[in-house]
């Protein structure tokens, strides 16, 4: 049976004993007696798809796709796992953390390309592809001690602004001219406007981890309906707002945006804001709860939309002083170049922009992708005149210092 084959009459049952990776999907949201074999037997074998749907308020539509990818995605690992996705062996190096909605099929890109260029050029590939989950630990285990640039990957590719421009990091060997941009002098269409590229020319950047707002129309009670950030900071607002605490590079990318505008203060501001933490994936999940306060207004990457779209009384907005973006950069050693630019290139280009953009909604900047925006997406980007005027790590530190006074919380322990 083939993905094709799912439809709204089908079984709860006929679909797990086909696709047993769905029971993630259904238990995800908000079937949780699935996880209870006996309750679930007693239920599945009755109850269809489309009826489901309708118990919990969702689009059909958009929960097929939801099954659909999960059924796409067991099947890219499964076809990853018979390889080798981590190599100990070669003369070029590439290591860095992949978005996880879209590090599967990623990899499967990238593995097929390695091994054409292996066979053209001879030279061996080493590679450490991770999740961008595993965080802040693995980029310190891997960068944060090495004192020689020749020890650094070939090239090294993340979201995050504090570990590319942390001195204690890799921030000290961009002031030292190692790396170099390899893209395309014109960017996508959709960021024609911003000053993007680097001015120094030393990192590139591949796509966008875009931060919007899903609102809650259910708890709106009289609250007015956000259309730009510093509407958040406005005193109705407190405690009204779900944040993407645990995701760090987008949090810190929050905090920059709204420190650049509004200073300590707005920062300040935004922490009283803050009913909880959540993690993007988290989010919608905590909407559809009864039993949970819920935020009237929740802060999520724009790829987690297409999950609040199945629910009833949620909505999407984009700002309209723009979606925050918190880039993925590429870092590419310029000594190596003459061996890895093909690889580079790659990574840069159409295949993996359409990859990131059209999977992930990470809108790519490769002028060929076309990222199926829709209607007016504008974006706040802090630009490179703010990176270059501050030490960004110290900066992300401070933010991050006065956003936990505002919460009133003990920053030692964290978030």
């Amino acid at each position: 049976m083939t993905i094709q084959t799912l439809n709204k009459d089908m079984t709860i049952k006929d679909i797990l004993d086909q696709w047993p990776e769905t029971l993630d999907v259904f238990v995800a949201n908000g079937f949780d007696n699935f996880r209870d074999e006996k309750q679930r037997n007693a239920v599945v074998p009755y109850l269809k798809l489309e009826r489901a749907a309708q118990m919990k308020n969702y689009d059909l539509d958009n929960f097929m796709v939801m099954l659909r990818d999960q059924i796409t995605l067991n099947t890219h690992q499964v076809d990853i796992t018979m390889k080798k996705t981590e190599h100990d062996s070669g003369d070029i190096h590439i290591a860095g953390l992949l978005p996880c909605p879209v590090r599967l099929p990623l990899l499967e890109s990238f593995d097929t390309f390695i091994e054409k260029f292996t066979a053209d050029t001879g030279h061996r590939v080493s590679y450490k592809l991770e999740a961008a989950s595993v965080g802040a630990d693995w980029i310190s285990d891997h960068v944060r001690g090495i004192e020689d640039p020749e020890k650094l990957p070939d090239i090294f590719i993340s979201a995050g602004f504090e570990t590319f421009f942390d001195h204690k990091t890799i921030g000290r060997f961009k002031d030292q001219g190692v790396f170099e941009d390899i893209s395309d002098a014109e960017v996508n269409r959709d960021f024609v406007d911003l000053d993007i590229r680097d001015p120094r020319g030393d990192y590139s950047i591949v796509a966008a981890v875009a931060a919007v707002f899903m609102i809650n129309h259910d708890v709106r009670g009289d609250l007015p309906i956000p259309r730009r950030w510093s509407d958040l900071l406005e005193p109705e607002f407190a405690q009204q707002v779900a944040l993407p605490v645990g995701d760090f590079d987008l949090f810190n990318a929050l905090l920059l945006a709204i420190h650049k505008e509004h200073g300590n203060e707005g920062v300040k501001k935004l922490g009283r804001c803050m009913l909880k933490s959540m993690h993007p994936s988290q989010m919608v999940k905590n909407a559809k709860r009864v039993t949970e306060a819920k935020p009237y207004v929740t802060i999520m990457p724009y790829f987690f939309t297409k999950m609040a779209r199945m629910v009833k009384g949620l909505e999407i907005i984009w700002p309209e002083d723009g979606a925050v973006v918190s880039p993925v950069f590429m870092l590419t050693k310029r000594s190596t170049l003459d061996k890895t630019r093909p690889i580079a290139e790659f990574l840069s280009g159409k295949d993996v922009g359409e990859i990131l953009s059209h999977k992930g909604l990470f809108p790519s900047l490769n002028p060929l992708v076309d990222n199926k925006l829709e209607g007016n997406h504008p974006w706040k980007w802090i630009g490179w005149d703010y990176i270059y005027q501050y030490d960004i790590g110290t900066l992300i530190h401070d933010t991050n210092k006065i956003f936990e006074d505002a919460l009133g919380i003990d920053s030692s322990q964290g978030v």
